[in-house]
């Protein structure tokens, strides 16, 4: 069972943290695929040895000593000190370890929270030795900053539909699978006795988290090869255009109620909504296991593709980091699929690594099962200082054009125009 036990993350960051990351320090470059990166380090054979300090964060970082037992076993010479640190504390901590150089040895980062440490000149680059092909490629690309991997992808997340079944077959409609499906479907459901046949983010922050798997299914690209915003597109008018459809035609909330959502879907007021793996753990808890007949989850539905998010968190090893060899080895050793078996029994956390998926814990179980072809296809968001300011620009304009304040078309040229202006943040002296 995916059991919600950690916060998770919103791509934000204090204004201190965007100055500051806006030059990236003088760390070596990669390749062009971020496979590894001149400096970067190279394990020795052997098990590990010492001391490693390791800072995860949430519910990750209460439950990592039982992993750490088991490096521990296999690496008697070496000792594995957890220090969890609380999610709305973790940047500034980091911040400051970074500044003062006092930083452990592996720490949990957020995906979205990658390029901004790197910026910093706080993270290692990852040793060739670990081969990006065995991971998620959007996973992976959450650890490439300007070219160079600095991390290891730990544990993702993503974006399914959450549907009552029970609603569908009153209505006679079946799961989703395009978008005229799924305006069908949402309007089904309604019929069926639902307030709304789906919610989806209208305001607030990672609005642009939600709507952007829409952009992403039309077709569209935030940068292109060259590393140029690519959002002013006609992509982006059709992802705009029916994304808001949703609220105008009266099918969704105008204004989504976070709070009320989980409660809504219970009752039935509420007929699918667009959410991540910890939601299923939400519903149960709070209807009871009984509730797991009622609904369904799939895919998102595809416009020209496939689409969603990924998101989760990924280890990296700090610039200095006083073991570096033994951190190397434990991020390794976490990220290895039996590993990730055993830590997805232990947490919940879906696994980024894609030949853990073939283990009859993930495989066999219906609900789980879904995300693996979901992932396949996810993408992430930029790995560029910039981008939590540029995500709070999408954010307001999203909100604005869901109003009916904006138009689709004004909207995708004033994405444009402020993210060109923010720039990436990767401009060397």
């Amino acid at each position: 069972m995916i059991v919600n036990r950690t916060p998770r993350l919103v791509a934000a960051a204090t204004a201190s943290t965007l100055t500051l990351a806006l030059a990236l320090a003088g760390c070596g470059r990669g390749d062009g695929t971020g496979t590894a990166a001149e400096g970067s380090s190279e394990l020795t054979e052997g098990p590990a040895t010492g001391t490693i300090e390791v800072w995860a964060m949430g519910t990750e970082g209460e439950l990592l000593p039982e992993l750490a037992e088991r490096f521990e076993a296999d690496n008697p010479d070496a000792t594995v000190n957890v220090t969890p640190v609380p999610w709305e504390s973790s940047t500034e901590k980091i911040n400051t370890a970074i500044a003062t150089g006092e930083v452990p040895d592996v720490m949990q980062v957020g995906t979205t929270l990658m390029s901004g440490f790197v910026g910093l000149g706080g993270l290692a680059p990852t040793p060739e030795e670990i081969d990006p092909a065995a991971f998620f490629p959007g996973a992976w690309d959450t650890t490439v900053v300007d070219g160079t991997s600095y991390g290891v992808p730990w544990y993702v997340e993503s974006r399914v539909l959450y549907y009552r079944t029970d609603l569908a077959e009153e209505a006679g409609v079946e799961a989703p699978e395009t978008w005229e499906d799924l305006t069908a479907f949402a309007a089904g459901l309604q019929d069926a006795g639902a307030d709304h046949g789906i919610a989806l983010q209208t305001r607030g922050n990672s609005t642009a988290l939600m709507y952007l798997p829409f952009y992403w299914q039309a077709g569209g690209e935030i940068m292109d090869d060259a590393g140029e915003f690519t959002l002013d597109n006609d992509a982006q008018v059709e992802a705009l255009e029916y994304y808001s459809s949703f609220m105008r035609d009266g099918l969704a909330p105008p204004v989504l109620v976070e709070d009320e959502k989980v409660q809504n879907f219970i009752d039935g007021r509420l007929g699918s909504f667009v959410s991540g793996p910890w939601e299923r753990a939400n519903l149960l808890t709070t209807a009871g296991d009984d509730f797991e007949e009622s609904f369904g989850v799939v895919p998102l539905p595809q416009d020209v593709e496939t689409a969603s998010f990924i998101g989760g968190s990924n280890l990296a090893v700090l610039a200095d980091a006083a073991n570096p060899d033994a951190a190397w080895k434990f991020v390794r050793f976490a990220t290895d699929p039996a590993t990730q078996v055993d830590w997805f029994e232990i947490s919940s956390d879906l696994p980024a690594v894609q030949a853990a998926w073939d283990d009859p814990a993930l495989a066999d179980d219906d609900a789980v099962a879904v995300y693996d072809g979901v992932l396949e296809t996810a993408r992430s968001t930029p790995a560029i200082p910039t981008w939590a300011e540029i995500e709070h620009e999408i954010d307001l304009l999203i909100e604005q054009v869901v109003a009916g304040d904006l138009s689709p078309e004004d909207a995708a040229a004033r994405m444009q125009e402020a993210a060109t202006s923010i720039g990436t943040g990767l401009d060397r002296p």
